[in-house]
């Protein structure tokens, strides 16, 4: 019985810092996003070609 109540807190645990991290992060996170787009685009640009 202390198993089961020990997995649920540790999933109820695990989705709080995921919804906490998601919640505080927002911006940030669309940064990294818009970061990695540009770093695609430049990519395609200037990229090595094929030979």
């Amino acid at each position: 019985m202390a198993g089961v109540v020990w997995r649920i807190v540790v999933i109820l645990f695990v989705l709080w810092l995921l919804g906490y991290t998601i919640f505080h992060l927002g911006p940030a996170i669309h940064a990294l996003l818009v970061l990695a787009m540009v770093a695609i685009v430049y990519n395609l640009l200037v990229g090595r070609r094929a030979v």
